[in-house]
């Protein structure tokens, strides 16, 4: 299961994820969103500990986290 997903089209490019992540898992694409910026990517999905810190970082909410195991469910 993907523990991180980016939603591309909402990203501007900042890279304060990148920046952040302890792991170094993530980079900048080479492909471009809607707006013509690039957006992140992980590197390695196995090296992703799914710890947040690209999600608390980023300024425009384009990234959410889904630990293994963790199903989103409403009740």
């Amino acid at each position: 299961m993907k523990k991180i997903h980016f939603e591309k089209h909402r990203c501007k490019g900042c890279g304060l994820c990148v920046i952040f992540c302890p792991q170094k898992n993530l980079r900048m694409s080479e492909d471009l969103n809607d707006q013509g910026l690039s957006y992140p990517e992980e590197i390695d999905p196995a090296c992703c500990n799914a710890c947040g810190m690209c999600f608390r970082m980023c300024p425009d909410g384009a990234i959410e986290i889904h630990p293994e195991g963790v199903k989103n469910s409403k009740k």
